[in-house]
């Protein structure tokens, strides 16, 4: 479909319903071998005809999903990419609070990999653009890209699938005693 023409709102509330069913489906079963279209289509109210209009099959659905939720998350993320540090604390909190809103669903796309792959990107993009922007090397810091990266996609994932009672300004208060301060090459064992 081409950009310059608005979608038919028929087509956008059936793209949402059928969106809408398939978490609905991922949140009982939990496991994604057992969805079919028809349990789709049934779900939404909607038949398949209906379905394939939209999508090429289920795994389509599903990236079309995912790359939903990650569009909003980058948009989320941006303010993080600022270097000033003044109100990093708060924009650490907004951009997990939109994690905290899309909690349900991001628990269930984490287990389809295309997600957690990208939001592992997205994220060491963003520390790559913090890095840059405050002028810093590699070398200046002890802990790797991708380790500190990996760091801060644990405690989402855990977060969202495990500690869900903590809040957003919480979690962001942990990052940043983990992460915020300079490190001065003492170890942290772990407590």
């Amino acid at each position: 479909m081409s950009n310059s023409k608005k979608e038919d709102p028929r087509a956008i509330r059936s793209k949402r319903m059928f969106k809408e069913a398939i978490v609905s489906l991922m949140l009982e079963e939990r496991s994604l071998s057992h969805l079919t279209v028809q349990k789709i289509a049934s779900r939404a109210e909607l038949n398949r005809a209906t379905f394939y209009l939209h999508f090429e099959d289920v795994s389509d659905l599903l990236r079309q999903l995912a790359d939903e939720v990650l569009n909003g998350l980058s948009e989320k993320i941006q303010p993080l990419e600022q270097s000033d540090p003044g109100d990093e604390q708060e924009r650490l909190t907004v951009f997990l609070d939109s994690i905290y809103d899309k909690r349900k669903l991001l628990a269930v796309l984490f287990d389809s990999k295309s997600l957690e792959t990208n939001l592992f990107h997205l994220l060491k993009t963003l520390i790559e653009t913090r890095r840059w922007n405050k002028r810093l090397d590699r070398s200046s810091h002890p802990v790797a890209l991708e380790i500190r990266t990996a760091s801060i996609m644990g405690i989402i994932m855990w977060w969202i699938r495990d500690g869900i009672q903590f809040s957003p300004a919480y979690i962001a208060d942990q990052i940043t005693l983990l992460f915020g301060r300079k490190q001065e090459g003492e170890s942290s064992g772990g407590r």
